[in-house]
């Protein structure tokens, strides 16, 4: 029978993080370093006694445990700059983890809290290489999905052009043209939410 969800909560997280698969890969790393190091031995070996008179097996033991600790940190170090996790986390935890964190900025800056439900909130991640595009229900349930992922793959052949500013702006007066064709400006409306570009730190 399967276990509770609260019991497997916890282990799901954990294989949902970017820092699980960078320490995985960090230990991967160093086993192969010691599996290198058992293959050449010998040769290490006899490159040990030469450099010292009193030269025992614990030199060897002492060098190989030390090689493996050293790789294992460097490696663990080198996984942790930001865009070489990109290669060592599966896309589905990108693409998740970036959704996760557009939705919760959704919130936070009440993008929720329209009158009409018409917030919209393009989310793009520069170290994940990702953008999400979400607008609250009064606006997505009248617009079909793949008019906003048109907008979103518009959006990312202008970042590849590297013209960012004009595809920030494209889809800034896509999203208004669709906002204007459903909710056309009522006489007692009101800009309910800042019209800004947020630079967040991860």
């Amino acid at each position: 029978r399967r276990p509770p969800r609260s019991t497997l909560f916890p282990y799901t997280t954990l294989f949902r993080s970017y820092a699980f698969y960078e320490l995985l890969t960090a230990i991967i790393g160093g086993f192969l370093t010691y599996l290198i190091s058992i293959y050449f031995y010998a040769e290490i070996a006899q490159w040990l006694e030469g450099l010292f008179w009193d030269y025992t097996d614990i030199y060897t033991a002492t060098f190989l445990g030390g090689a493996v600790i050293l790789s294992t940190g460097a490696i663990y170090l080198l996984v942790n700059v930001p865009g070489i996790d990109r290669f060592i986390v599966p896309g589905k935890i990108i693409t998740r983890r970036v959704n996760q964190r557009a939705k919760g900025y959704f919130l936070e800056a009440g993008l929720s809290n329209t009158r009409d439900r018409t917030g919209i909130l393009i989310f793009i991640s520069y170290r994940e290489k990702r953008i999400e595009l979400l607008a609250d229900s009064g606006i997505s349930s009248l617009i079909p999905e793949e008019k906003w992922k048109g907008i979103v793959n518009d959006l990312i052949v202008e970042i590849k052009k590297k013209k960012i500013g004009e595809g920030i702006v494209k889809a800034v007066e896509e999203c208004g043209e669709l906002l204007s064709e459903h909710f056309p400006i009522k006489s007692d409306d009101t800009d309910e939410l800042p019209n800004d570009i947020n630079i967040l730190e991860d």
